[in-house]
């Protein structure tokens, strides 16, 4: 064989060519760009990754990917110009390759056709990134050297990308469904503070639907944290249809509940229950929600932090706090019934009446509120003259008895109360800007035939006996409502789904009522209030 340049043939001769031309319209490429600034990724929404519950190489983009990658690049009229003189560059490439190419198909044409496939995106990748790395990978395939500045740009572009995501980490994007899903790295406090609620969905509209994954933890378990009063299949009861059914938004998808990625979201917080005793429910069924009913030994008791002890007399604490040492997860509850300050008059005197400040946030919640970040509050089911004078509470307003008539009605000074602590939690968020509070809505009881104590019952077993589904834009609490509406507290609306599940209650399996009376009011766990807690979870 000769040596030199007329050993060539006539083929090589024609791939130095192609190589030569290639090099000189990818620098003139650059040159009309100037500045590392115009290759760098667009600010787009649309990130995809496949490494979430799909295959790399199991599945290809949708078909609708082009156009929606096309209509999001159309919207931005500062890029459109580099974009279209790109594209004809690309295009006088494709065309220069494909008449020199003397291969059966011709380059151009490989080009053209390259399908995009899921694997060839990463997730920040640009659409002038994604141009050239198809002329990299069609040149590499025709066996052609590509040229050094296209080595140099992905250097580049590869560095700026670092640095773009290290300022900011972009969501992951599942391609099936286009929800964003939860990393498994630990939340940061940047990206809490920032995070939004989805206010396009309204969870209290819906409707009940069955699911055989339901229930979330076993009805016989769990025994580190509920109540046998309201472990309804450890009693006489037979039916549990109950537990089989979940919550569907109607127009949305609510967010599955995951034990382990609620503690992700949690991490080094701790999210507090106050309220009554269906509070207390909710905090219990969390606590077995995040463990899965199994017991787990990594918990600690931390509820001397919160002064939630035992006190000289009282049968239990006012509350219990628990913190999950894998995440740093703090999980309380404190029973406050009515929301507002409580206080002996006569501490001197054991059988003293209490002062019942409507006007005043309960001490509990000024002491410890700056160490919380979910706190969540309810009450309702204690504002009856019959509470009130049991517990010998007497209204004061301004640190003073009560003269008010209008506020001696049960309901006035209920609906004052609520106010009350919703606009001092209200403010006091901006002191404390990665807080999030939710007030939740009244829990309905399903007495029919009488009170509590007037041969009240809930004898049926079939569910959604009482409507099928709740359609109304409004809450089904309109004081909740009304009160937190202009204000930084969310609602937590959970009366209208849970004014359908009239058999979810304990009715006469109740450990602890009195012969021939029922508990319309308390609910079997595992039950409705899991799904209570799907629903703040959804919304944190």
């Amino acid at each position: 064989m000769k040596a030199g340049f007329n050993g060539l043939k006539g083929k090589e001769i024609s791939l130095i060519s192609i190589v030569l031309m290639c090099s000189t319209i990818i620098l003139w490429s650059w040159e009309r760009t100037p500045g590392l600034s115009a290759f760098l990724p667009p600010q787009s929404p649309l990130h995809l990754y496949t490494d979430h519950l799909i295959s790399r190489s199991s599945v290809k983009a949708p078909p609708d990917l082009h156009k929606h990658v096309s209509e999001h690049d159309s919207s931005m009229p500062e890029k459109k110009t580099t974009d279209e003189l790109q594209e004809k560059d690309l295009d006088l490439a494709s065309q220069t390759i494909s008449a020199q190419s003397s291969s059966g198909k011709s380059m151009g044409e490989s080009i053209t056709k390259t399908t995009l496939h899921t694997e060839q995106i990463p997730s920040s990748v640009s659409n002038e990134e994604t141009k050239h790395e198809k002329i990299l990978e069609a040149g590499k395939s025709h066996g052609i050297q590509t040229s050094s500045n296209l080595t140099t740009f992905e250097a580049k572009s590869n560095e700026a990308k670092g640095e773009n995501n290290s300022k900011q980490e972009q969501p992951k994007i599942d391609l099936i469904t286009n929800i964003p899903q939860i990393s498994s790295l630990p939340v940061t406090k940047e990206s809490w503070n920032n995070a939004t609620e989805n206010n396009a969905c309204n969870y209290a509209k819906g409707k009940w639907v069955p699911d055989n994954k339901r229930p979330l933890y076993s009805g016989f378990g769990c025994k580190q944290w509920l109540s046998p009063m309201w472990a309804c299949r450890m009693m006489q009861r037979t039916d549990f249809a109950y537990e089989q059914l979940r919550w569907q938004p109607k127009d949305c998808e609510m967010e599955e509940f995951e034990g382990s990625k609620f503690l992700r979201r949690m991490q080094n917080k701790t999210l507090a229950f106050v309220g009554d005793s269906l509070g207390r429910q909710q905090y219990q069924s969390m606590m077995c929600m995040v463990s899965g009913g199994v017991e787990m030994n990594d918990v600690e008791d931390v509820g001397k932090e919160y002064g939630l002890i035992v006190a000289g007399g009282s049968a239990r604490p006012n509350g219990w706090a628990y913190r999950f040492s894998s995440t740093n997860t703090t999980i309380l509850y404190y029973w406050s019934a009515s929301l507002c300050d409580v206080e002996p008059i006569d501490v001197n005197n054991p059988n003293t009446d209490y002062a019942m400040h409507l006007d005043r946030p309960p001490a509990f919640l000024r002491q410890f509120l700056h160490k919380f970040d979910v706190l969540v509050l309810n009450t309702g089911h204690h504002w009856n003259r019959g509470k009130l004078n049991a517990n010998r509470w007497v209204m004061h307003v301004g640190g003073v008895p009560n003269t008010d008539r209008k506020l001696a009605l049960i309901w006035a000074a209920k609906n004052l109360t609520i106010r009350s602590v919703v606009s001092w939690v209200d403010s006091q968020l901006p002191k404390h800007p990665g807080l999030k509070v939710f007030f939740r809505t009244i829990s309905p009881r399903h007495f029919f035939g009488g009170e509590w104590n007037t041969g009240g019952s809930c004898d049926n077993t079939k569910p959604m006996s009482v409507g099928k589904e709740i359609l109304e834009e409004e809450s089904s609490d309109p004081v909740v409502a009304s009160a937190v509406k202009g204000t930084r507290v969310k609602l937590l609306d959970i009366t209208g789904p849970s004014q359908l599940r009239d058999e979810g209650h304990i009715s006469r399996y109740s450990l602890t009522a009195k012969p021939g009376m029922q508990d319309c009011l308390h609910w079997c766990l595992p039950g409705v209030p899991d799904t209570w807690n799907e629903i703040l979870f959804a919304q944190i």
